[in-house]
């Protein structure tokens, strides 16, 4: 195991419950009602899908680029504070720091709303972060895993991926790279080189070295 990439929202930070309050708020200005099963359909997916989905689940004729400012003008505002973690995630971002194993952040949110979670997780945690603003294709689509194990010059079968959604998972499997997936909005099913776990507080490092050797 050369390298381990880490996806953000959900799976580090509890943003899930951010998330839904902001496309609620912005729906309800596009004149429209928002729901569980709304969130659910954008979730781990990119931020220009979730514009469209708002555009045409509200029927509003509002320019994209001013439906995507209000999602970050409020991503951001609401995540100024402290943003919880995920159970065992800090526990494990220590414990592969302390064994020198090289970091990433692999996230599809743009670069200000990975910034304010940054300074609740740590940029210092991560040797490279790639956002949706350095990539042309966002998961599923595996150029991010890809760009991210480039920069950190590894493999990216050697790289370790841990992923809450189905998007993230289908990204990081298709770069070549095993995967730990922590589901919470949506299952998913175990697979070769994909272990499914209840929370991170199931993960070590050994955990890790154990999936990445798997043929």
């Amino acid at each position: 195991m050369r390298g381990v990439l880490f996806d953000m929202d959900g799976l580090l930070v509890d943003t899930e419950v951010v998330w839904l309050a902001v496309e609620e708020e912005v729906a309800g200005r596009l004149g429209g009602q928002w729901s569980q099963a709304d969130q659910e359909a954008l979730y781990g997916g990119s931020w220009e899908h979730t514009v469209d989905y708002l555009l045409a689940h509200t029927g509003a004729s509002v320019a994209p680029e001013v439906v995507g400012q209000w999602l970050l003008d409020g991503m951001v505002q609401r995540l100024a504070g402290e943003v919880p973690m995920m159970p065992g995630a800090r526990r494990l971002l220590t414990a592969l720091r302390a064994e020198g194993v090289p970091l990433g952040l692999v996230t599809s949110s743009l670069r200000p709303v990975a910034d304010a979670v940054l300074k609740t997780v740590g940029r210092e945690n991560f040797d490279v972060i790639v956002t949706a603003d350095d990539v042309t294709l966002t998961k599923p689509n595996p150029e991010p895993y890809l760009l991210a194990a480039r920069i950190l010059g590894v493999p990216p079968n050697e790289c370790a991926v841990l992923e809450d959604s189905p998007n993230g998972v289908a990204a990081a499997t298709a770069a070549g790279c095993a995967v730990v997936a922590v589901p919470t909005l949506v299952p998913i099913p175990p697979a070769p080189r994909r272990l499914v776990a209840r929370s991170l507080t199931e993960i070590t490092p050994d955990t890790l070295r154990t999936l990445v050797s798997q043929p």
